[in-house]
């Protein structure tokens, strides 16, 4: 499957913008103060993104110590998506037209579910959520949801500055960076601090 061709490919500039999340509070992109990992998801509620969700909300603590950011954009509305977000501890942020998606040229195609490499997530993610949905922790996605099922995953490092450091244009469904990976792609573009200088009478 081709990789799709993007206006935000590597070491591209983004252009700063607000943008607002699904509880309604601003937030910058790029941020002026740290790195953002920007990653596009599905629909509300999609078992294969809820799947990846968890393992970001795990290990949070780890992204945000490493000076990170973490938007996460899905193509529902805010009021589908409110259901499905409210526990989680990172802006998630709505583009039900897919304004955002074309911008970064994040595509869809059949192969987001035909895939082999997406089988044995997605029966994870069917298994794990229906669990997670018989204990309350998460609610069924609609059976028609807005944007459809075959979007593709994408994920974005953009620098305070603007810069798009790093960028991953997924070929299946599950197919994104995992928080090792994101970690490590940080790691390497954490600017490296200044020796301090000793005070003036230990100099020699």
């Amino acid at each position: 499957m081709r990789t799709p061709r993007s206006p935000m490919a590597l070491g591209s500039a983004v252009p700063q913008r607000g943008l607002t999340t699904v509880s309604g509070d601003p937030v910058a992109v790029p941020d002026p103060d740290r790195p953002v990992h920007l990653q596009f998801r599905r629909f509300a509620g999609c078992p294969v993104c809820n799947l990846h969700l968890r393992s970001v909300v795990r290990r949070h603590h780890e992204i945000a110590a490493a000076g990170v950011r973490e938007v996460v954009v899905f193509h529902s509305s805010a009021e589908e998506l409110r259901p499905h977000t409210a526990d989680l501890p990172f802006a998630v942020v709505a583009d039900p037209d897919k304004r955002l998606y074309r911008e970064f040229g994040v595509e869809q195609s059949p192969r987001a579910l035909l895939d082999p490499r997406a089988w044995g997530p997605i029966v994870r993610a069917v298994v794990s959520g229906a669990w997670h949905v018989v204990r309350g922790r998460e609610h069924l996605p609609s059976t028609s949801p807005h944007g459809g099922r075959l979007g593709l995953p994408a994920d974005f490092l953009i620098a305070p500055g603007g810069q798009v450091i790093a960028a991953k244009h997924g070929e299946h469904a599950y197919d994104q960076w995992s928080v090792d990976e994101l970690l490590e792609l940080a790691a390497r573009v954490a600017p490296t601090p200044r020796p301090a200088h000793p005070p003036a009478a230990e100099r020699p």
